[in-house]
């Protein structure tokens, strides 16, 4: 019987590397995303439809998509919940609403929190795992960032008090990358191969990470060779969080 992980945020660039990975490892991947438009595709054995703002807002909500999942995980047995998708919203300090940081805490926080809650119950019985996505911004940023910067810190935080909180009865681990060359970063990058070549060379590395290899390190925590293995944090980070940056 094969075992399945819910994906959210799989519509993005390390979310699709996600779903690829996992299945090609044999797990049933259930796939979720805004979008109402994608619901087949060999990444993914299923899709369902998810806001997470409305599932850290609404129990009615987050309950209606638990039963969706239930319907699948009924065969294929939970083992594993990677809260992938985030919410970046970018803006100096004066420019930044409080219904941004609102938004970005409900869908960042709140909403893995709330998933957390709802499947524990078939991940303890199946001694499965939770990993959340974070970012290397929980540990260094720069301007423009409080929003998104301010959230995903608490979502590190969120790993290491469900860790412990949770005890013997699933790990809670987060994987957080630095810049990954996504759909989105290229397209950010268009035209500007300089600046480009500026962000890898920043990287100790020499490049940004490649969205598989983001995925393999998912797939490592998720599986049982990590047994040992809760409220940590992989920086997958080509080493910029270990480089100082002096002006002279």
């Amino acid at each position: 019987m094969k075992k399945s992980v819910i994906i959210t945020g799989a519509q993005g660039g390390i979310g699709m590397a996600l779903c690829q990975a996992f299945k090609a490892e044999g797990w049933f991947v259930i796939a979720t995303g805004r979008s109402t438009n994608q619901t087949t595709s060999s990444d993914f054995d299923a899709f369902i439809p998810a806001d997470l703002n409305e599932i850290a807002s609404s129990p009615e909500k987050a309950t209606e998509f638990t039963s969706k999942v239930s319907e699948y995980t009924a065969q294929s047995p939970l083992k594993a919940l990677i809260n992938n998708a985030a919410i970046q919203i970018l803006g100096s300090t004066e420019d930044l609403k409080p219904e941004d940081l609102t938004l970005s805490f409900n869908v960042n926080v709140l909403a893995p929190f709330v998933l957390t809650q709802q499947f524990l119950e078939q991940l303890t019985a199946n001694k499965g795992s939770i990993l959340n996505i974070g970012t290397v911004h929980a540990q260094a940023t720069k301007a423009e960032f409080p929003a998104y910067a301010t959230t995903k810190t608490a979502m590190h935080g969120l790993t290491r008090s469900l860790a412990v909180d949770l005890g013997k009865k699933i790990r809670v681990n987060t994987l957080a990358p630095a810049a990954t060359e996504t759909p989105m970063l290229k397209a950010g990058f268009e035209g500007k191969p300089e600046a480009y070549q500026e962000l890898a060379d920043a990287h100790p590395i020499g490049r940004v990470a490649d969205v598989s290899e983001i995925a393999k390190a998912a797939l490592f925590l998720c599986s049982d060779n990590a047994s040992f293995i809760t409220g940590a944090t992989l920086y997958a980070d080509g080493g910029v969080l270990s480089r100082l940056h002096d002006p002279c």
